[in-house]
């Protein structure tokens, strides 16, 4: 199956990144065609509804790999209990034939115990989009944001957080493969 990934923060080896790597390596590992956009690595530009962005190559790359998906994996840092200016941006350039009738996993970290709020907005946002929510989400948060420091190698993860994410990534693939399958 082909899934794109969205790294949504603007920040250097962000928690929210690696996790988005690690469950980009979960599932290659399982023989699926991963994209991850990175948006720190690829900024998008600021949207404008008369179209002004339009042949801008990072933008045309994100809405391609978005219309290849059977999945979509949004991950973001919680920021004052919302998700990050940047992947709010590069979904406000999407729209309802990148997301319909697809599985979106939802996931989050943030500096305090859980990453909540930004999770429901994502779900809301993708409910708008016509995607389906996975039932599962992802927050790492607190000393759980440890096992996805950049000295950490994916041996050295909390082996509590990375059942938590295997289980979690194992749903979010089962589900996409069986509603792919019906499409």
């Amino acid at each position: 199956m082909k899934i794109t990934m969205i790294a949504g923060s603007n920040q250097r080896s962000a928690t929210s990144t690696r996790l988005a790597e690690y469950i980009k390596h979960l599932a290659t590992l399982e023989g699926h065609e991963v994209t991850l956009i990175d948006l720190y690595r690829t900024p998008l530009p600021f949207y404008t509804p008369d179209d002004a962005n339009e042949g801008h190559e990072a933008l045309e790359k994100l809405k391609e790999a978005m219309l290849e998906a059977e999945g979509i994996v949004l991950a973001t840092p919680e920021y004052h209990s919302g998700i990050s200016g940047v992947l709010k941006n590069a979904l406000d350039h999407l729209g309802q034939d990148h997301f319909n009738n697809k599985v979106v996993l939802s996931v989050s970290s943030a500096g305090g115990a859980v990453a909540v709020s930004s999770l429901t907005q994502m779900q809301t946002i993708v409910r708008n989009l016509h995607g389906i929510n996975c039932p599962d989400w992802l927050s790492i948060g607190g000393d759980q944001r440890k096992s996805f420091q950049t000295s950490v190698t994916y041996q050295d993860i909390h082996p509590d957080v990375e059942k938590r994410v295997r289980r979690v990534v194992g749903s979010f693939l089962d589900l996409t493969k069986q509603l792919a399958a019906k499409v």
